[in-house]
Formats: structure tokens, sequence, C-alpha cells
């Protein structure tokens, strides 16, 4: 049997003492997380060791002796170490030794419970504490084959992380305490600490009750009957402003609970939140500090009744060109004329409205570019409304010719159906053969032939104002994008892998320090960060789709057939 010594290599430089770790019988390894020194007391260190253990449900115990010759052998410290077997007894006892500044280690595992005492071949690996207790190591997003050994291999790094995390008691003491324990670890020479993060601390409580009630006040609000009317309702939930303020108001709420994370995936999702709020309006307040400079809104008033007519102008001339002969196309004369005119009185209507929201255009502009300070996400869902307000002549166009051609095909489906016999059946929802006599055929002819011949003008139109309108979704795509990338990204844990990669451990990788016969392999065990990529799929943050999600098959079918896309805003559900 191959015993695998987990050693940290923070305590290579400590003196003489004894080992203080857990074993782990099933991987047949151990770990240590301590050197305890001398002056000592063994009922002292017993009594220690039970308190580490119901205070962290961690087996601890004395797993060996550990000598540090500086200068000269010095034999009987190390027959006195050997010797402590006898006190802390237990069926195995390391003996890890470092002679001056040998490079060459000894390590031997001792069968005390057999009746001929034997050693164990022993792999000595040194690991750093400090990471290993701070990391957090993830599963394989896209696990491999199973296999017997990589369960086995994951599973015991999973039992090391999980051993050095659970230990944190043990890491509380240092040499700056007076207690009768002195041990060497990681925070040996202090614990570390912060000030500022006290200070937060302690403010943090106050804070989030002041904000607890006025999440409270404001959600009171929002449930209130006035806001619940049908007139009101129905804007609410049509407006992306609205659906993006409670989707922040969800994250407040979140982040103000007085509930503590009970695990990581938690705590990383309550960090990701609170940075992306803070870059949020971090970036909505600089977009309203150069709005405000130099008198921009102004500017941007100015120059956006003049956008709007050269858009009208823009509009009257395509219609003049669809009712003349568009690209020497034959079309239906009358049907031609009358849907020009038709959509000529809705863009006379349009440039009315505009020009009488045109003395206020300003102060709405003043107004939304302050809402800029709830975040630059409100910004843009403020402008994905106005833009979705202002094209909403062209919106009309484009229900008005996806009405009228989806009636001529379903029209002439039908047909072409009595033509072949059948009819659609409601009830049960299929084709069954009919029987037409000669007058319903006549008929059918007669309205096949008209819509047959209407068809190509509608289509004509239709496919002009399809095409505007897809313009318009694709702007509104694009603002969409980019506030559930804000609001989705994980910017801490990417911050995290940037500057502190060991956090967020994918797994471990061993490189070989010493490998000579009679001797203890020695291997340095590092930690493999996870990939951004993955990073991204781990602790994306769920948010609200905007839009239903259709295939691209789904919206060609859609197109063709006549079925209106993306109608208004639906409310989706949060999306992971």
């Amino acid at each position: 049997m191959v015993l695998k010594v987990f050693f940290p290599s923070c305590c290579s430089s400590a003196d003489s003492g004894i080992l203080v770790g857990h074993w782990l019988p099933q991987q047949s390894s151990a770990v240590v997380l301590a050197v305890l020194h001398f002056p000592f007391i063994p009922v002292q260190v017993r009594k220690y060791l039970s308190e580490v253990q119901r205070a962290t449900q961690v087996g601890v115990c004395v797993l060996g002796s550990w000598t540090n010759s500086k200068q000269e052998k010095e034999e009987s410290l190390r027959q006195f170490l050997a010797d402590l077997g006898t006190l802390f007894s237990h069926e195995l006892w390391l003996q890890i030794s470092k002679e001056g500044d040998s490079k060459f280690w000894s390590c031997s595992a001792l069968q005390r419970r057999c009746s001929r005492p034997r050693e164990e071949e022993v792999i000595l690996v040194y690991y750093e504490q400090r990471e290993v207790m701070l990391s957090q190591l993830h599963p394989p997003l896209r696990p491999a084959a199973p296999g017997r050994q990589g369960a086995a291999q994951a599973c015991q790094l999973a039992a090391v992380f999980d051993t050095v995390a659970r230990s944190k008691v043990l890491f509380m003491t240092d040499r700056y305490d007076e207690g009768p324990i002195r041990l060497t670890h990681w925070q040996s020479e202090g614990v570390e600490a912060s000030i500022v993060v006290e200070l937060l601390k302690q403010a943090s409580g106050p804070a989030c009750l002041l904000l607890t009630c006025l999440l409270s006040l404001v959600s009171w609000i929002c449930r209130s009957r006035v806001l619940n009317l049908w007139p009101l309702c129905f804007v609410w939930s049509k407006l992306s402003a609205c659906e993006q303020l409670g989707h922040r108001l969800q994250h407040l709420q979140l982040l103000s609970s007085s509930r503590k994370a009970q695990t990581q995936p938690q705590l990383m999702r309550k960090a990701n939140i609170f940075v992306s709020l803070l870059l949020d309006v971090a970036l909505g307040l600089l977009l309203m500090s150069w709005l405000y400079r130099k008198n921009r809104i102004g500017h941007l008033a100015d120059t956006l009744i003049p956008v709007a007519d050269h858009v009208a102008e823009e509009l009257q001339e395509l219609l003049q060109w669809l009712m003349g002969a568009p690209a020497g196309l034959k079309m239906n004369r009358a049907l031609d004329q009358v849907l020009g005119r038709f959509f000529l009185y809705h863009i006379h209507l349009w440039i009315s409205y505009i020009h009488l929201l045109s003395p206020f255009i300003e102060m709405i502009l003043w107004y939304v570019a302050l809402s800029a300070c709830l975040g630059l996400t409100v910004a843009l869902c403020i402008l994905s409304d106005i833009l979705a307000l202002l094209t909403f002549h062209i919106y009309c166009f484009y229900v008005y010719g996806a009405r009228l051609y989806r009636l001529k095909v379903c029209g002439l489906a039908s047909l072409w159906r009595l033509f072949r016999g059948k009819k659609w059946n409601v009830l049960r929802q299929r084709v069954d053969s009919c029987s037409y006599d000669l007058d319903q055929l006549f008929i059918g002819t007669l309205l096949f032939t008209i819509l047959l011949f209407l068809l190509p003008t509608t289509a004509l139109y239709y496919l002009v104002f399809t095409l505007l309108r897809l313009l318009v979704v694709i702007v509104q795509g694009l603002l969409h994008l980019l506030v559930d990338l804000i609001n989705s990204l994980p910017l801490y844990s990417l911050l995290l892998r940037l500057c502190r990669s060991y956090r967020l451990a994918a797994g471990v990788k061993f490189r070989v320090l010493e490998q000579q016969d009679g001797k203890p392999l020695r291997l340095l065990m590092q930690i493999n960060p996870l990939s951004y990529g993955s990073v991204v799929q781990t602790y994306r943050l769920p948010t609200y789709s905007c839009y239903p999600k259709d295939s691209w098959a789904s919206l060609c079918k859609k197109l063709f057939l006549g079925e209106l896309i993306y109608p208004w805003k639906h409310k989706g559900e949060k999306q992971d």
C-alpha cells in the first residue's frame, strides 16, 4: 500500500514538533494541517484537539513527528519524537525529517499495531495551505467517461480540500497567542484581516435594515390596487424599463436580506449581484454626467424633430414608389392606391403626433437622462421603449400588412383544399375528405382567382414593412442584449479568476520535485484554475427574457405565413 502524505509547504521551515492533521483511510492518505511545537503537555494537546474536532467536525489527531535539524543532527530529539508514538497511539505513525538545507527529506510510516512493525511506502505531496483553504473545487461541467480511477482521484482531492477548508478554527491561532499550544500553519505569523472589511461589516447591518424598509415600502406601492387597474397594469407589463426595475428590485431585496449565504454558490451569487449593481450604477452616472455637460440634451432634442421629419419623408417617397410600378412589377392598380393612401394617412398622423410632442421633448429627455442614476440598464430599457414609441407607425404598418397577407394566405390554403375535395376539421384538428357541389366549386374558383391575383400587391407591401419592422427589432434586440449582458455577467467571479485564480479551482496538477532511489517521491500540488468560459457558465446570473426565443426555422416559417413576430414585449420567465 502506498501512503500519500499531503504536507503544507508553509511548514517546511518550521521547528521540530509533532504533526497535527487528519487521516483519510479510504484514500490511503494523510493531510498534515499544522506542526505543534515544544513545550507542550500531552493532556492539553488532547484537550485542544478534541475542542477542534467538536468545532470543525473533522477528526483532527496527531499523525506523527517532524524533525528539522538546521545545524547538526539531533539524535536525542529525533528519538524523543519517535517515542511520542506511544503517547498518541495510532495505527500509522509518520516520521518526517529534514537535514539542514538539504533538498533530500526522509519520510517513513510505521505500522504500530502489527506484531512486527513495518514501514509503508510514502509519497510526499506539498500543497499551498492558504490556496487550498480559500479555494473552491468545482466539478467538471462536462464529466468524462465514467472510470473507477478518475472517480477515486476526484473523491480524494475533494476530501483533501474539504478537510483543509473545514479546519478553519485550527488556523485562527498565531504565535502572538499566549495559550499553551504553539502551532505553525499558514496564518501562524498573524491572522489575515482588514480594517476596511471589518468597518464595512459593522456598517452593513444598519444600512441593510434601512434598505429593507425602503424596499418594503416600494414593494407595497407596486402591489397596491391603484397600479393593478387594467390600463396601468397593461402598460407596466409592456414597458421594458418596468421589467428592469422589478429585476433590480429583486436583486436589492436579496442583498439586503438578513439571511446569510449557506453555501459557496449562494455567496458567489450575492457578490456577483453586488458588483453588477455597482458597475451598472457607475456606468449610469457616467452617462448622466456626459449628457448634462455642454447642453447635450438640448442639442439632442433639437436634432430629434428634423430626424423624425426626414424619416417621414423617406417613408412617403417609399410609398409613392410602391404606388407606381416598383422595380417594373405589375401591381393591382386599385388595391395599390387604396393601400398607399391608407399608409400615407398614417404617416401624416404620425408627423402631427411628433410635432405635438416637440415642445416637451427636451423635458422628456432631461428626465430620461436623470433616470440613468438608477443604472445604465434602466436608461437602455427606457431608450428601447422610446424607440418603440417613435416607430409605432412602422409597427402599425407591419401589423396591417401582416394581417392582410395572412388572410389571403389562409384563404388560398382553404380554397386549395376545396379543389382537392378536402376540408379542415376544427374539432379533430385534421384534414378530412369532403364532397362539394358545383356551385361551391364555382364560387371557390372565383375567390381563389381573385385572391391569387391580389396576393403579389399585398405581399410586396408586407415584405417592405416587414423589413422595416425587422430593422427596429434588431436595434431593440441589441439594446436588450447589452442589458442582459450587464445583468447576467458574473463580474465578481471574473475578477476573482483574474486576480486570485486559485480561488476557483477546476482541479490540480502535480510536479515532480525529487525522485531518487531510497528516498520518498516528492510532488508539488498546484491548482488548475477554471477557464473564463467555465466561470461564466457556472456563475452566470439568471435574467429575464425580453422576447420569445424562436429558432431560425420557426422565424422564417412565421415570416412566410404572415404570423406576427414580437408584436408586443412578452414577459418571460427567468432563465439561467
